[in-house]
């Protein structure tokens, strides 16, 4: 029989170690989802203060959807010239930071040429901005369905918008992402839209609280028929007081928003969950320090006691 010396026995006690402390940290890693949130629910944050607030509160990402109120991001300092982008972009690398979608207003159901080419020219802004910045996605809308036109004209144009935004895209490395909103929500809509689009530049933002709010359609079946099209997402929650909507905290509302954020993360959803706190369209709201911070501590709670 072989004895081992003490010397080895430590070396070999020592790698053991760090093989269990190396195995145990990456699994945490591996399994704790990508954070980020939307700058919508901090409208009057300077850039340096979102971007303190991320790294302090641990996020993984940013979603830009404006800078202290101004939403057409290629208007704004941080992104006005090639030396600024350099800057923000260090920033972000400094902080340990990634910038996780460029929410755009660009609509894509308008029929007057004037208007429809003003929102498809903002999306081809916001696609060139989001290369120079590493910056996977940029959102468009779909949006609404008008009364005075055939739906299914509509339909045809919003797919016909994608479809140039995402041959405009082609090359780099950049995903226009349709999200569910407005007046389209349902899943039958949604996925006719993707399937015509077809491009490997173009998929979607899955809103989970803006389609239930409105057609009450399980998760389940929402995800089951749009998963492949889903790189990107919105989590928040809300409930009902005498007939109107008013969101909450994550977890206090009455939205199957844990539902749906299991069903990603079993499927090896491995895009962000980003938080949309609209304190810029609804100023009643609670304060984003409150809201954000709480959360990341819900988020984080949730996946170590469930995974």
């Amino acid at each position: 029989m072989k004895y081992t010396n003490r010397k080895d026995f430590l070396q070999t006690s020592g790698l053991l170690l760090a093989m269990a402390i190396t195995g145990s940290s990456f699994d945490l890693k591996k399994k704790m989802p990508l954070l980020s949130f939307s700058t919508l629910g901090c409208p009057d944050w300077t850039f340096e203060q979102i971007i303190d607030f991320a790294a302090s509160n641990h996020f993984n990402g940013i979603e830009i959807r404006g800078i202290q109120r101004e939403l057409d991001l290629t208007k704004c300092r941080e992104f006005s010239t090639p030396e600024n982008i350099l800057s923000t972009s260090k920033l972000m690398k400094e902080k340990g930071l990634y910038f996780s979608d460029l929410g755009s207003s660009a609509a894509m159901h308008h029929q007057d040429t004037k208007e429809r080419n003003k929102n498809l020219d903002e999306a081809k802004r916001f696609i060139d901005l989001a290369q120079k910045i590493d910056c996977p996605n940029i959102r468009v809308f779909p949006n609404n369905l008008p009364k005075d036109v055939e739906r299914n004209a509509t339909i045809d144009l919003i797919i016909q918008g994608l479809s140039e935004l995402g041959e405009y895209a082609k090359g780099s490395n950049v995903k226009v992402l349709l999200e569910s909103h407005g007046e389209l929500v349902y899943v039958a809509d949604l996925q006719k839209i993707m399937e015509a689009a077809n491009s490997p530049n173009v998929g979607m933002v899955w809103d989970i609280v803006n389609m239930w709010s409105v057609t009450k359609e399980p998760p389940a079946t929402v995800y089951s028929s749009l998963k492949k099209y889903i790189y990107h997402t919105h989590i928040k929650d809300l409930k009902v007081i005498n007939g109107k909507e008013q969101y909450t905290f994550l977890g206090e509302g009455e939205t199957p928003i844990f539902e749906a954020i299991d069903l990603l993360y079993n499927s090896g959803y491995n895009g962000y969950y980003s938080f949309e706190w609209e304190k810029l369209w609804h100023p009643e709201i609670e304060a984003p320090e409150k809201a954000i911070v709480h959360y990341a501590k819900v988020m984080r709670e949730h996946f170590r006691d469930n995974n």
